[in-house]
């Protein structure tokens, strides 16, 4: 009964540190998230700034996995190398030594201060990112606690005659400690409270320093795992294993050479200093510092292997499949939100190509010119409904108010986009269909017109995605003016219709009635991306209620 209540204990103190962590990161990731993101992006240029990049966002977030989610965002989309993608890496390995030589001094008397002081501020703060900032004071106090408790549950074990021996035989045997720690750290995807468990166990007095270094390389090896087993499922194909593969390669070979260096590594660390709490943590950063030396100069042809590993796949069969939605990253909004943006650029581009084949489909005798833009509206369909259900899935409890506002804007986004290509799908194909069925040719004027709406068209998409990714004032000024525009162009076809007579179309000749019936549906279509510039015009105040005079 009391080995159940120890351990029970024990399972329960290390909870209490992973939820303790957990607070910190979730609570630096909603207030600072998409900051952190582009500071990260901005600073991928050069293998050193990358690597300090990588430093620093991961000690700031508590986490490697969460910087490898970000950074992996990058490269897998294209916008950075692989070689600074892996240099960060290595910068976020570093950054979680940092951490624990920062947690292994005694700052147990720090923990009921955090505590206290984020409760309060918590309880009084009326801004969401003070309480965000709220909640990771009081997690770095749990953390502290858990730490301190530990330390007080293992120091009877060190008076165990069993444990001792037990322990005596696992000194013998480094590679199965290795395992095991790997394990643990796995499980708990975080490095950092595997290697300070491992501290405590060893201040403790439950492990000889031969048996924590060992564990302290396996605790490393284990967190490497989880990013690359999360890009499994992701979208992407084999490209995406190509980064956590790499830090997994560069942790692995460093652990082995620690592994075969073991003894002189130990008897290195322990005349740096002999306290056992102290050993973990300079073995922690002297194993993180060693292999980010010997492997940054080697990052280009280690980038190249990959390549040649992990080639991209060959093109989607399926057009609607998404290609960037990775349900690994949604438990890191601000990189789930990032991938779920660049999922709607691609609705944009579907519909860039289906004003192009609804122009040509005017202009052209093809009686099958309608046909793409159909298929295309299918494709606008299936992102459409995958983007909605990414973001659906997002946790509504880790979304800061910038993340959720961001999420509600990407589906009024996509939203608008979807209606513009059902109108262009359904209404204007049937009318190219129906004057390709009755051999009607448009008049000069009339197709100018049409080419000249399809072209305002275009500009104006160009322009809502302008005011999607930058929410710029003067961008959604100009979308909205351009609709305006187009209501000219209407007026100039109705003027036509009315100069006609109502005249029918004459043998082999298009009614002006035809033309402003196109104008029509393309103002539509303006219309639904005229929307997208509502919501920045409402937010500075510049937009009326209605087009109606007060009291009118």
């Amino acid at each position: 009964m009391n080995e159940f209540r120890f351990l029970l204990q024990l399972a329960g103190e290390a909870a209490l540190l992973l939820w303790g962590l957990h607070m910190v990161q979730s609570g630096i990731q909603r207030a600072y998230g998409g900051r952190l993101q582009s500071i990260l992006g901005a600073a991928l240029g050069r293998p050193w700034r990358a690597v300090l990049a990588g430093l620093g966002v991961t000690a700031i977030l508590q986490s490697s996995t969460a910087t490898a989610l970000m950074v992996g965002s990058f490269a897998a989309a294209g916008l950075v190398g692989l070689a600074p993608a892996l240099a960060a890496m290595l910068g976020a390995n570093l950054g979680t030594a940092l951490l624990v030589q920062a947690l292994s001094f005694d700052m147990a008397w720090l923990s009921p201060l955090l505590i206290l002081a984020g409760v309060v501020a918590f309880r009084r703060a009326g801004r969401t990112r003070t309480r965000d900032l709220a909640r990771v004071a009081i997690g770095l106090g749990l953390m502290l606690l858990a730490l301190a408790l530990l330390g007080a549950t293992l120091a009877p074990v060190e008076r165990s005659a069993g444990l001792r021996e037990v322990l005596a035989v696992l000194a013998d045997m480094p590679l199965f400690l290795v395992l095991m720690a790997a394990i643990l750290a796995w499980a708990a995807h975080s490095s950092v409270a595997g290697v300070l468990f491992v501290a405590a166990l060893a201040g403790g007095g439950s492990l000889q320093p031969e048996a924590a270094v060992a564990m302290v390389l396996g605790a490393n090896l284990g967190t490497a795992l989880n990013p690359l087993l999360q890009a499994q499922g992701g979208t992407g194909g084999p490209p995406r294993l190509r980064l956590p593969l790499g830090n997994l390669m560069n942790r692995a070979l460093g652990c082995a050479v620690a592994l075969a260096l073991l003894p002189s590594f130990t008897a290195l660390m322990a005349a740096l200093d002999p306290d056992p709490v102290r050993l973990v943590a300079n073995a922690h950063l002297a194993f993180n510092l060693m292999t980010a030396l010997a492997a940054l100069p080697l990052l280009r042809p280690q980038a190249w292997l990959l390549a040649r590993l992990l080639p991209p796949p060959p093109p989607e069969a399926d057009p609607a499949a998404p290609r960037y939605l990775d349900r690994g990253a949604l438990g890191t909004p601000s990189v789930a939100l990032a991938h779920a943006t660049r999922e709607a650029l691609r609705v944009a581009d579907v519909l860039k190509d289906m004003l192009a084949a609804s122009a040509h489909g005017f202009a052209t005798e093809d009686r099958g010119a309608g046909k793409p833009v159909a298929r295309m509206d299918d494709t606008v369909d299936g992102l459409h409904r995958a983007i909605h259900a990414y973001l659906a899935a997002l946790p509504a409890e880790a979304l800061s108010d910038e993340e959720a506002g961001r999420a509600r804007r990407i589906q009024g986004f996509v939203i608008a986009l979807e209606q513009a290509a059902d109108v262009l799908a359904r209404d204007l194909a049937q009318h190219a269909a129906k004057r390709q069925r009755r051999a009607l040719e448009l008049a000069r004027e009339g197709q100018g017109m049409l080419d000249n709406v399809h072209a305002a068209l275009g500009a104006q998409l160009t322009l809502a995605v302008t005011v999607f990714l930058s929410d710029d004032l003067d961008a959604a000024r100009r979308l909205v003016a351009a609709k305006e525009r187009l209501r000219e162009t209407e007026r100039a076809a109705a003027a036509r219709v009315v100069a006609a007579g109502g005249a029918p179309a004459s043998a082999g000749g298009a009614a002006p009635s035809f033309v402003l019936d196109c104008v029509r549906d393309l103002r539509r279509v303006s219309a639904h991306l005229a929307s997208v510039a509502h919501p920045v015009l409402e937010q500075h105040g510049v937009l009326l209620p209605s087009r109606l005079l007060p009291g009118n």
